[in-house]
């Protein structure tokens, strides 16, 4: 009776992928860090899009804030909270300025030179005062809202996360380029 589970013999095809003890020569070095360099640039540009798509539709759900409160004073849920406390015009300024971090935060993510980081920083500062505003305004509030803890806290946490997102970038780009210090000479007899 013979068992399944028994270790098969290699057949003579899968010999040579059996012996993995045979160090790479430097042109075959070369082409796997190449590949890893273009790997990552292509999975780079394909997040730094995703993030920034999210970041579209969050400033596109702001206009439409933006929009609603011109329009409509106080209609929305939202806004209609702090009726009582603020000027009509306040929540307009607002969403406007969350509209100008999330915009400043998706430059940041998708321009190629060296002072991108400069946007992501721009949108953390103009997200804190934002931020900033609606808690005041929160804690003016009769009683507090679970549900506007959004206001204060979305462009902070688009503008945090677009710095983690490029920090784990730089990252595994920073791994990548220690590997190719990391080469060395193999010379084949």
């Amino acid at each position: 009776m013979s068992l399944w589970w028994r270790r098969r013999p290699l057949r003579r095809d899968q010999l040579d992928e059996a012996d993995d003890n045979v160090p790479l020569d430097s042109q075959e070095q070369e082409e796997m860090i190449r590949s890893f360099e273009k790997k990552h640039a292509q999975q780079s540009l394909l997040w730094r899009r995703i993030f920034a798509g999210f970041l579209i539709v969050y400033a596109v759900f702001m206009i439409y804030s933006i929009y609603q409160q011109a329009s409509f004073p106080w209609e929305l849920r939202y806004h209609a909270y702090f009726m009582e406390e603020m000027h009509p015009n306040l929540p307009i300024i607002s969403d406007l300025l969350a509209v100008v971090a999330c915009l400043l935060a998706v430059k940041g993510l998708l321009q190629n030179s060296s002072l991108y980081k400069k946007y992501f920083w721009y949108s953390t500062y103009v997200s804190i005062l934002i931020s900033v505003f609606w808690i005041y305004y929160m804690c003016r509030l009769p009683r507090f809202r679970m549900d506007i803890i959004w206001l204060p806290f979305a462009p902070l946490c688009g503008a945090a996360l677009c710095l983690y997102v490029d920090h784990l970038l730089l990252q595994s780009l920073e791994d990548i380029t220690k590997l190719r210090g990391y080469m060395y000479n193999y010379k084949s007899l």
